[in-house]
């Protein structure tokens, strides 16, 4: 490597300091044999001056163009494609009738709907280039990924939202959802919306239409005014409310089921200050119906429900008043739980609180700590880390923030250039520099390393309590764990590599969803049942509703999975899906131009750039520039490589090319520029025409360095990936090792760039921005973010376009022999001895890809400033003339006869490859290659509407959803209950099915307390709470066929009052009185979509003379068992919570 450095690297490190020569404004002309029109793609030509004064005399190039006219192409036959799908003959192959086999027209698809209005017809009048494929491109990680109508491995799935473009969504990322039975709702970054279930099938708006942009394709429906950010959403079944938290501190109400009558933004309702130093990070109704709420910090305080209620009742005039009652009402857990100055709960913030109410407990979880509190008497119970060890004093805000860094890179450099200016030659100098840097890289690559990367792995990202009472949790690591509802750790289970992100469960199966955009089902013992990519990004909630499962991935995009699914259901849809594909696929044309450059650090004038990219772009759509050596230099490698370490890139010669570019092309009247990603002396950029910005977006950038010890971006490469049309297209501009004998490093550099790039969001692009909830679930690499194991972004990519300057050269030839064939225009010999050719022949690199004839001169070596063929390199080292800079490219097509379509999405033809000799600012020219691309997509809302079509017409689907609704037969032992004092009564229920799970839940409701000759006026608490006089355990659970479960129902008059500011309530006062309380035990299936309910009375006699060891009116006194109560058959009995969606169901059919 060190020879390597000493040669052309060091040409490249010694930072050119002669400034390119002024531009010569002579006739402009491009060597290629591609047919032109005349349709503006020409542009104004200077008189002629001594543009071809040199070696090569004018005759003997006459006489060249007219042999090469004549030439056949048939000793290269067996190495070209016809991937052109025309059966027409383009009119460069007359002349050879033994070459018609290889040489087509371009795909005119009738069917095509490009939106641009100002393209040129060019591309219509022109045939595409013949074209050179290389070996290997038909397995592995180059083979061409798999595309259909309706995804093979997955589930049928209601897109209920579209992915929508990352781009569309700055100020309105969805962050989280919830379910009521009839309307799925949403948090966002300005407020809430919802979605009715009865529109889930219907079209959606368009474009134009009441939905803004991103909204064009989803399901329709209603939006709130706008708000703070929304940071979590809790379901209130019971009040008919939907609760907010919100980024300002907020907690915001609003009315369920409501149908606003026009697109006028809906109302927030009660809403008050919860937290006046950080946000509502998480909320809970706990199992006596108090509102939990976790914030920064460890801050967790509880509103007790009968202030909410009491506030409730006021009118909307009293809303202040309303809302000073409850923020005064709030108990900061936090402050009980510090005493004497120590905090014995951790102070870092409550990301996740859960209600257990099969204890009646409430699990507050941060990142590396859990606190276990009593539901109903606020009590501190237990605190514990990740791993089940107990600590009852804990502060861990400082030890899982690591000690910041210090900033050793400028000194460290510093220093070297002291010792460097002692002595040595500059490239010795250089080299010291390259490796200081190197160093830096691996120092800062090194940081959360050892003990913090180990807490970071163990970190909680998500919280679920499951049907069996069990709660689990799930790490950054991708580790599930179970626990009981104690805080002991269970079992430990591992089914996928990447970031568990959300949980939800029902029935016996738990779904999880993983940073990858992964979802797997798991039963209750932690076996793994399936699992598939559910989404494109990273899934961070999911619920239940609807007998669906849907879930939201980080770009913003809601799916609905049936709960049976993988099933019986997907096998019908899948395949009745795919016989409607021609109703929802649409085809559409893309123009795009590709242009690379070695720049060498110079700077050309406007008129260069013009015919370069701006003479060519009045017909394309989307114009991508690779640029390399922007800036070259130890000292400037050596600090990018340091900034890159810290997230930073680009330079100001970077930015003076992008904005020079945008000025040739016309950007801002015609084009917008989407993004660009700068590596060292690598640049790419990329813009779109106005016309089309609206089907392109969600750019992520990437680079991979290889240069000294793959870390110096002096050689390396630099890509865009974005979405065209829903379809992923990825560009990269590379710079390979430099040298005529390095053929098997330029091999390994481009093995080492396919397999390594990772995309992923700009670091200073703000077109492209995301929300910072979507940014910080962002994996940092590309094994994390693909579920198979090892397969590079590009693999997936439907379209791929390799750039740059990739320095193979001419082998085999001298320099004097080379500027004989160049001068004859023999390029069919030449290309016998291109390195590149050879090598794409012998599948050792760019496998599969494709390449237009290159019917140019060599565009390297030249002199600055000597135009026309008469300036390659003539100096001492007499560099042979070679095709340094390429473009090659890859689409879906797996054979040569493949036609665009939603099984092969992207097409692509060129029809124009082409070296500009007449720019002389550099000692390479840029090459342009102009593609045809046709992109097969999915109509989104029309295929959500023949999804419904089919949901609701199929024989066999309607016959599986009946199965489906039946409920299993159950009976309670006894309607009443009667209780005195600290009475304990038992309520059995049984099961008799013979075959399928009843999942419990018991509701209350309502109560009240019995006054003389008076009916009794019953009042529910949130979320059908229990008051706070009665315990039921367990409330919720699974029961087997044939089996029965025990339940306790249990008076405690041991409660204290609630001292709640502006609440007229007095709980001491009522337990001298009779009370009762109504009692609704729901009953569903394993899978049923329905539920039957019976009721039960729960009645409390005051009695005053209450004993300890005696009872009045006969009843048997019995104290709660505090374990093992459950089946009488299976004494270890399951028992569950309806966690997150449990009440939602209650006592009603669900939607259909």
């Amino acid at each position: 490597m060190s020879q390597g450095l000493d040669d052309g690297d060091a040409d490249a490190l010694s930072a050119l300091a002669n400034a390119p020569p002024p531009s010569t404004a002579g006739t402009r002309k491009t060597h290629s044999q591609q047919l032109r029109t005349n349709t503006g793609t020409n542009f104004k030509r200077h008189p002629k001056q001594n543009h071809r004064q040199h070696s090569l005399d004018d005759a003997r190039i006459s006489a060249a163009i007219d042999e090469f006219g004549n030439h056949s192409d048939e000793d290269d036959d067996h190495d070209f494609y016809p991937y052109a799908t025309s059966s027409s003959f383009s009119e460069s192959s007359h002349s050879d009738p033994n070459s018609q086999n290889h040489f087509f027209h371009g795909n005119n698809n009738s069917n095509s709907h490009n939106s641009n209005s100002n393209s040129s017809s060019s591309f219509e009048d022109q045939h595409p280039l013949p074209e050179f494929s290389a070996s290997g491109g038909g397995a592995g990680i180059f083979k061409a990924p798999s595309r259909s109508a309706v995804h093979p491995g997955r589930p049928t799935a209601l897109e209920l939202r579209p992915h929508p473009l990352k781009e569309t969504q700055v100020g309105r990322f969805i962050r989280t959802i919830a379910c009521t039975e009839t309307q799925l709702w949403a948090g966002q970054e300005s407020g809430v919306r919802f979605w009715n279930f009865s529109d889930a099938f219907e079209p959606g708006l368009g474009i134009g239409g009441r939905a803004r942009r991103g909204d064009e394709d989803a399901a329709p429906f209603y939006e709130s005014a706008n708000t703070p950010p929304t940071t979590c959403l809790m379901i209130d079944c019971a009040s008919k409310l939907v609760w907010s938290g919100h980024k300002d501190g907020k907690i915001r109400s609003w009315k369920m089921d409501q149908q606003p009558a026009d697109d006028t933004p809906f109302k927030e309702g009660l809403s008050w200050q919860a937290n006046q130093r950080g946000a509502v990070l998480s909320m809970v109704t706990s199992s006596y119906g108090d509102i939990w709420m976790g914030s920064e910090n460890g801050v967790i305080k509880v509103w007790p429900w009968e202030a909410v209620e009491k506030s409730l009742a006021l009118s909307p005039e009293e809303r202040h008043m309303a809302a000073l009652l409850v923020e005064r009402s709030s108990i900061d857990l936090k402050s009980q739980a510090t005493i004497n100055g120590v905090c014995h709960i951790s102070s870092s913030d409550v990301k996740f609180l859960l209600s257990d109410k099969v204890k009646a407990k409430v699990w507050a979880a941060g990142s590396l700590s859990f606190s276990l509190w009593d539901a109903r008497t606020r009590e501190l119970l237990k605190v514990y880390n990740v791993d089940g060890q107990i600590d009852n004093r804990i502060d861990s805000s400082e030890r899982e923030q690591p000690p910041e860094e210090e900033p050793s890179v400028r000194p460290s450099n510093s220093k070297s250039k002291k010792e460097k200016q002692q002595g040595g030659s500059f490239l010795q100098r250089s080299r010291n520099a390259i490796i200081g840097a190197a160093d830096a890289v691996r120092r800062v690559a090194t940081k959360g390393t050892g003990a913090f990367a180990a807490e970071d792995a163990k970190k909680t990202e998500a919280l679920l309590l499951a049907y069996d009472g069990s709660i689990w949790t799930g790490c950054s690591n991708g580790l599930i764990v179970q626990w009981d509802a104690n805080g002991n750790r269970l079992h430990d289970f591992h089914h996928h590599h990447c970031a568990v992100l959300c949980f939800c469960t029902y029935g016996p199966r738990i779904w999880v969803g993983y940073v990858s955009g992964m979802v797997q089902v798991i039963d209750l013992e932690g076996n793994l049942i399936s699992g598939w990519i559910a989404h494109n990004g990273p899934v961070i909630k999911m619920v239940v509703g609807n007998g669906s499962v849907f879930s939201l991935a980080t770009h913003g995009g809601i799916r609905g999975w049936y709960i049976s699914s993988p099933g019986p259901l997907d096998n019908i849809l899948r395949p009745e899906l795919s016989k409607r594909e021609h109703m929802y696929t649409t085809l559409e044309t893309v123009r795009i131009m590709v242009g690379t450059w070695n720049v060498g650090q110079g700077k050309p004038c406007h008129d260069a750039l013009v015919s370069w990219v701006g003479s060519q772009a009045s017909d394309v759509d989307i114009l991508v520039v690779g640029l390399q050596e922007v800036d070259m230099g130890a000292g400037f490698l050596a600090m990018s490589a340091a900034k890159e370490t810290l997230g930073v890139e680009g330079s100001s010669n970077g930015q003076w090319w992008q904005d020079a570019m945008g000025k040739a092309m016309g950007e801002g009247s015609i084009f917008e520029r989407v993004g660009s990603r700068q590596l060292a002396g690598l640049l790419i950029a990329i813009w779109v025409r106005k016309s089309l910005r609206t089907h392109v977006g969600d750019l992520d950038v990437g680079a991979v360095a290889c240069g000294l010890g793959r870390a110096l971006g002096n050689k390396g490469g630099v890509g865009l990936r974005l979405r065209v049309y829903d379809r992923i297209m990825c560009f990269v501009n590379c710079h390979l090792a430099a040298h005529l004998e390095a053929v098997t490093k330029r091999n390994q550099d481009f093995d080492h760039i396919y397999k390594n790039i990772a995309f992923g969001r700009p670091s200073n692009n703000t077109s492209a921005c995301v929300s910072s909830t979507a940014q910080s679930l962002r994996p940092t690499n590309s094994v994390v973010i693909n579920p198979d194991e090892g397969k590079p972004d590009l693999a997936e990519a439907d379209m791929v376009i390799f750039c740059g300057d990739f320095n193979y050269r001419l082998f085999g030839i001298t320099y004097d022999e080379a500027r004989d064939f160049v001068s004859q225009r023999s390029f069919d010999w030449l290309r016998e001895k291109d390195q590149l050719r050879a090598e794409m022949k012998a599948g050792k690199v760019f496998h599969g890809m494709r390449e237009a004839l290159i019917r140019f001169p060599p565009t390297y070596k030249f002199e600055r400033g000597k135009p026309g063929l008469g300036g390659y390199d003539s100096g001492e080292k007499k560099r042979i003339p070679a095709w340094c800079d390429r473009i090659l490219y890859r689409d879906n097509r797996s054979s040569p006869t493949s036609e665009c379509s939603l099984a092969c999405p992207v097409v692509a033809s060129i029809f124009l490859y082409e070296a500009c000799m007449d720019v002389i600012e550099s000692d390479h020219k840029p090459v342009r290659c102009k593609f045809k691309v046709q992109v097969a997509h999915v109509d989104r809302s029309v295929r959500r509407q023949e999804f419904g079509k089919i949901f609701k017409s199929n024989e066999k689907i309607k016959s599986i959803r009946e199965e489906l609704r039946c409920v299993p037969d159950t009976s309670l032992s006894t309607n009443k209950i009667v209780l005195q004092n600290s009475d304990t009564q038992p309520l059995s229920i049984t099961n008799k099915s013979t075959k399928d799970d009843a999942i419990f839940q018991i509701l209350c409701d309502g109560h009240s307390a019995i006054k003389d000759n008076e009916e009794p006026e019953y009042r529910q608490r949130g979320s059908f709470g229990f008051p706070r006089w009665l315990e039921v355990a367990p409330a919720v659970g699974i029961i087997k066929p044939g089996s029965t479960a025990e339940i306790w129902v249990h008076h405690d008059d041991t409660h204290a009052s609630d001292d709640v500011e502006g609440v007229g309530q007095s709980w001491r006062s009522e337990d001298t009185r009779d009370k009762v309380a109504m009692l609704s035990v729901v009953i569903r299936g394993s899978r049923s979509t329905e539920t039957k309910s019976h009721q039960c009375h729960v009645r409390y006699r005051y009695s005053p003379k209450a004993s300890s060891s005696g009872n009045s009116g006969g009843s048997a006194h019995m104290e709660p068992p505090p374990k093992g109560y459950g089946s009488k058959k299976h004494p270890s009995s399951h028992h569950r919570s309806f966690a997150k969606h449990g009440d939602d169901h209650h006592r009603s059919s669900r939607h259909e």
